[in-house]
This record gives C-alpha cells, sequence and structure tokens, in this order.
C-alpha cells in the first residue's frame, strides 16, 4: 500500500544537490536534447534521411553532424539526462513507495544501458571512416554488409521505423519505468497531480506502441510509429518540463530534516 508524502517539507536536506542536477538534467532533456530530436532536425533539413548503407556512409563523410543526428546520437544524451533524473526522482519519491521507485529506477536505468549498447552511430561513424579508406571492392562490401547489420540493431531513424531488439527494450524498460513513477507521483504532495497525468499519458502512448508493434504486419510499422511515437514525445517534452522545474525548485528550498 502507498504511502502519503505529506508536503515537500518533509525531504532530506542532504539530497538538494541531487535534486538540482535532476532537475537541471531533465529540463535539459526536454528543452535541448528531446527524445527522437533527429526527426525535428529532418523537417528543417535540406538533406533527406538515408535510405540505403551507402547513403548513410556517404552523409557521414559530407556531414557528420547531421549524419549522427539522424542515427539519433543526440539520443544517447537524452537518455543520459534521463537517468539523472530518475535518480533524483527515486530521492524525492521513495518515501511515497519505496519498493515501487525501486522497480522503476531498475527499469530506467536497464532500458538506458540497452540504449547505450543498441545505437549505432559511432558504430556507423567508424564504418564510414573505414568504408572511404577501403581500396578494394571486397573491402567495400564487407563494410557494406557490417553497416545493414548495424543498421538493423536500432532502426528508428530508418525507412519502415522498425526500432530492433535494443531500441525495442529500451523504449519497454524507460515507458514502463515513467509509468511507475508517474502513478507513485498520484500519492505523494511534493508534485502536482498534473504533472502525474501527463507522465501516465505519455508513458501509456510508448507502452501502446510497444504492445501494438508485436501484433500489426510489418508493413504497417511505420504508420503506426506515427500514430504514437510523436504524441509520446510531445508529451514527454512537457513531462520532463514539469518534472525538471519541481525538482529545482526543490533543491532550492530550504527543507527540514
Amino acid at each position: 500500500m502507498m504511502h502519503q508524502v505529506a508536503n515537500a517539507e518533509t525531504l532530506d536536506s542532504g539530497w538538494k544537490r541531487l535534486y538540482r542536477v535532476g532537475g537541471v538534467a531533465a529540463l535539459m532533456a526536454g528543452v535541448l536534447f528531446r527524445r527522437n530530436i533527429a526527426a525535428e532536425i529532418a523537417l528543417f533539413s535540406q538533406r533527406p534521411s538515408p535510405v540505403t548503407v551507402s547513403d548513410w556512409f556517404a552523409l557521414l563523410q559530407s556531414n557528420r553532424l547531421l549524419g549522427l543526428s539522424y542515427l539519433n546520437v543526440f539520443d544517447v544524451v537524452n537518455y543520459a539526462l534521463v537517468g539523472l533524473m530518475f535518480l533524483a526522482l527515486y530521492a524525492v519519491l521513495k518515501r511515497a513507495n519505496k519498493g515501487y521507485m525501486a522497480i522503476a529506477t531498475t527499469f530506467g536505468f536497464s532500458g538506458i544501458a540497452v540504449y547505450f549498447a543498441s545505437n549505432t552511430a559511432l558504430s556507423m561513424l567508424s564504418l564510414s571512416d573505414q568504408y572511404a579508406a577501403a581500396t578494394t571492392e571486397a573491402q567495400r562490401t564487407t563494410l557494406l554488409a557490417a553497416g545493414q547489420a548495424m543498421l538493423a540493431m536500432n532502426r528508428f531513424s530508418s525507412p519502415g521505423a522498425h526500432p530492433g531488439a535494443g531500441g525495442y527494450m529500451s523504449l519497454l524498460l524507460v515507458a514502463g519505468a515513467g509509468m511507475i513513477i508517474s502513478v507513485v507521483m498520484l500519492r505523494s504532495a511534493v508534485f502536482n497531480r498534473a504533472t502525474a497525468y501527463v507522465g501516465i499519458l505519455a508513458s501509456a502512448l510508448d507502452l501502446a506502441y510497444c504492445v501494438a508493434y508485436v501484433f500489426v504486419p510489418a508493413v504497417d510499422s511505420e504508420l503506426l510509429a506515427v500514430l504514437f511515437i510523436p504524441a509520446a514525445g510531445l508529451l514527454l517534452m512537457g513531462w520532463h518540463i514539469m518534472v525538471g522545474w519541481r525538482l529545482y525548485q526543490l533543491g532550492r528550498r530550504e527543507v527540514r530534516s
């Protein structure tokens, strides 16, 4: 049974620095390094996202920053910032329900670790450099095959919107963490109910995508991503900003131990 946290003044003053760090990280995740920011960059770029592996290699040679952006390298930064936010939220909400917050934090960090391991941006950059330096057709063929394997690991940025095993598991785990944390928020007076409901809705959309992806035909995966991912991303942006501002306030507040 969850226990109601009476008010923010019961928080341990020893965690104030972590609250500030987590708050700033959440604000940065919501404003600067939003999830799937590559889709936003693509709207303003005159160069479309590549389709073939050779096109990826060419883009990475001509414009590394844009190519890495399309490969979601900024999502690595986003997940790192979200990890700091999860840590601060555990410190804030553990009095509301320590068990659920332990589960949520474990889910969150597991999902982040999976994403770090499965993101292919830097690996594709390395293969692109090797491809540019290759002197034989056999070397190029081998590198193209390796690049295709890299893209198959996490393909949110590729045609068809297939997440790959790593992208799917990281999304599922982080969304599960967000759902649990948002539900715990409802039992705490530290965060308002609007923040909790925005988090619940954002996580629900991500979880709905994860469930639906298993059952829909492969040809419909791109439509499925369009239906769920942008709306979830917009709500997550709002949730991160709301959580970040509240954490930052807690970090600046004089609290009694």
